[in-house]
């Protein structure tokens, strides 16, 4: 079973004075892992274009084959190990895995711990393609997936049998920004000699670092908070090492191959050193926000966890260290008046995805309805109603996306 705390680790760029403090969490984001010394001086780590590696002799070769040594690029990127490396220590892990998107972080996680005849116990509410992963993807191999609204912790009890290898949640959720209690479940779920894997997307590790509540993995899109930039694509997962080392040696090499591009990890490793920056901006601006759709006429309910009338607030600020630019709301008018409050926003743009610099906002009910035409099996999250708005709030000026928010709700 995967338990305990997890330790930050050492490396490049560590200070090793006697009885030195660790660096801090923004120091860290610029310069844990990376020398300049051993890359001719350049401050910015260097980006390695290659798809092999070339060895002196044969002889050397086949010893690096025989002890796991660095062969091909799917398995090994200086880049991208740098990139690993900086995350672990920002989340408190002993290593991380970085790969190619978000969705290939959960794939690998899953196709890499669980078997046929396994069962994984899920939140009600998830990520619509992490649904359709647990709904029609892992049932075609024979794991069961069990949906429970973790909302109450003592739910999970009822749920586990002697199958279940590992459960699995957001939190905050998406796209509800509803927040779950990491430290009870995790204590239940180790109880039951269970692993506890946590999607932290939503908060960053600036705000939220679940191994210290007692999770045994998490997972992040790096397209989202840690990139903050919306130009890029990435996933990872962090943990214990022996664990990430099998998600490596199985799931990235061979299970889905779904290696992080070298470029891709360079501009998340620039984006990442501006985390800690963006994330006070993105949560200041969201609590104006929040606080001022709440008292909007046309507003019906807010879901903010660090509003005082969210249902969350307490585990949220036991857990979290501020609230990131996610907020959820829904309107008076309902579905069509979601449809006539977006299309009234100017500087808000009307997209998928969130983290990013800008602000963008979507309408789930009308995305699952134009998706049935292709997908008819296409359908909204549970708990997820169809005057859902979400809205992730960007790094503009807070005025200028309030009053874009009044003029849209003025319409409505």
């Amino acid at each position: 079973m995967i338990t305990g705390s997890q330790i930050a680790p050492g490396g490049a760029g560590s200070d090793h004075r006697p009885n030195a403090r660790q660096p801090g969490f923004a120091t860290r984001a610029i310069h844990h892992a990376y020398d300049p010394a051993d890359h001719q001086g350049a401050v910015a780590p260097p980006v390695y274009f290659t798809s092999t590696y070339a060895f002196p002799s044969v002889a050397e070769n086949e010893e690096a084959a025989a002890q796991g040594g660095v062969l091909y690029a799917r398995e090994h990127n200086p880049t991208t190990a740098i990139l690993e490396a900086r995350l672990a220590s920002l989340e408190g892990a002993e290593a991380c895995l970085a790969v190619a998107t978000g969705m290939a972080a959960v794939g690998t996680l899953m196709l890499s711990l669980l078997s046929q005849g396994d069962e994984v116990v899920v939140h009600r509410t998830l990520y619509s393609n992490t649904v359709a992963l647990t709904e029609t993807g892992l049932p075609r191999f024979g794991i069961r997936v069990v949906p429970v609204d973790l909302a109450e912790p003592a739910n999970l009890d009822a749920a586990i049998t002697a199958r279940t290898k590992l459960v699995y949640f957001e939190t905050p959720v998406n796209p509800l920004s509803a927040v779950l209690d990491i430290a009870a479940i995790a204590a239940r779920a180790h109880a039951a000699g269970i692993a506890v894997a946590v999607d932290s997307t939503f908060a960053s590790p600036a705000l939220q670092r679940p191994l210290e509540h007692g999770a045994d993995l998490v997972i992040h899109s790096l397209t989202k908070y840690i990139s903050g930039h919306g130009d890029v694509l990435g996933g990872a997962v962090l943990g214990r090492a022996e664990t990430i080392s099998q998600l490596h040696s199985h799931g990235l090499r061979y299970l889905t191959g779904a290696t992080l591009s070298p470029m891709a990890a360079a501009l998340i490793l620039r984006g990442l050193k501006t985390l800690p920056l963006r994330m006070e901006r993105h949560g200041s601006s969201a609590l104006a926000i929040a606080d001022m759709l709440e008292k909007h006429p046309a507003v019906r309910w807010v879901s903010y966890p660090q509003l005082a009338s969210h249902s969350g607030h307490a585990v949220a600020c036991k857990q979290m260290s501020g609230g990131s630019g996610m907020l959820a709301f829904g309107l008076h008018a309902g579905f069509e008046g979601a449809r006539r409050f977006m299309d009234r926003l100017s500087l808000i743009a009307r997209a998928v995805s969130l983290g990013d610099a800008e602000s963008l906002v979507m309408h789930p009910a009308s995305l699952s309805r134009a998706r049935k035409a292709l997908r008819p099996e296409a359908h909204l999250t549970e708990g997820v109603g169809e005057d859902l708005i979400r809205l992730s709030v960007g790094l503009e000026d807070a005025d200028d996306l309030l009053d874009d928010l009044r003029h849209g709700l003025a319409g409505v």
